[in-house]
């Protein structure tokens, strides 16, 4: 969203992010034009800030209709509620889910990290035939989230949720002796890896989805960085894709690097 005519929706909510210094009456304005155009929506707010921290928590201010920040959204097959100031939701990794998703082998073991409210843990879940899928969040509200989202997905029982740290929750499920077949990283745009959690909890074949975000010229950056990391933690990778997962600013992407461990 990049000028004050542009917007998100998510179910029934749009979502604008206005130019700094924008007036409060032309943002109001504006949000009644869009309730006015477009019958399903039923509430407008304003984004005033990024999502911040591990939590990816955003705040949004009401500018017309109902205030409601609780979203229905549908995808992929898929129904997901959450609240939009409390949990992390990003629509535009909606192709993402559905690709990731017909990759998985049937009766195969996944985890997810920096699951939210559970998207592509239920994407999985739903359209392919995994054993079992364990969906990782630190944020709690998220994750409890993710909980309602299976039960109305009706995926309860395929998905277990395990919250807290990814770093003490890999050590924990490394004692257990757990190792997946597929593991999923849609990480927020941090500094850490997390690569040294994904190769603890692989083994001989794991394929990992991984994500970072990088200036379109620095590809091969992020490709030094996995193999370091691999090489960090006494394995040898195989990169089997890379592709850009959308656009977050001028020339920057976010960048999905698909790898198996040999």
């Amino acid at each position: 969203m990049v000028n004050h005519r542009s917007f998100n929706i998510l179910g029934n909510i749009a979502v604008v992010n206005f130019p700094y210094g924008t007036k409060l009456s032309d943002k109001k304005k504006f949000a009644l034009e869009i309730l006015n155009k477009n019958s399903f929506i039923k509430t407008v707010v304003e984004k005033s800030g990024n999502f911040a921290g591990r939590l990816r928590k955003m705040e949004t201010k009401h500018l017309a209709g109902e205030k409601n920040k609780e979203v229905l959204y549908k995808e992929n097959n898929c129904s997901f509620r959450f609240n939009l100031d409390t949990t992390y939701f990003s629509p535009r990794l909606s192709n993402e889910r559905k690709e990731i998703a017909s990759c998985i082998k049937n009766n195969s073991s996944v985890l997810v990290m920096f699951a939210g409210v559970a998207p592509f843990s239920i994407v999985i879940a739903k359209n392919s035939k995994p054993k079992e899928v364990y969906s990782n969040e630190i944020n709690r509200a998220a994750n409890k989230y993710g909980e309602l989202n299976a039960e109305i997905n009706g995926v309860k029982n395929k998905i277990k949720f395990v919250n807290g740290d990814i770093k003490k929750v890999a050590v924990k499920l490394k004692e257990e002796g757990k190792k997946f077949d597929f593991i999923v990283m849609p990480r927020p745009n941090l500094k850490e890896s997390f690569l040294e959690q994904a190769f603890m909890l692989s083994k001989k074949g794991t394929i990992i989805f991984y994500y970072d975000f990088c200036k379109v010229d620095e590809v091969d950056k992020i490709l030094e960085k996995i193999n370091k990391k691999a090489l960090e933690s006494g394995n040898r990778i195989k990169i089997l894709n890379k592709k850009s997962a959308g656009e977050i600013a001028p020339y920057k992407i976010r960048i999905r690097v698909d790898f198996k461990v040999l």
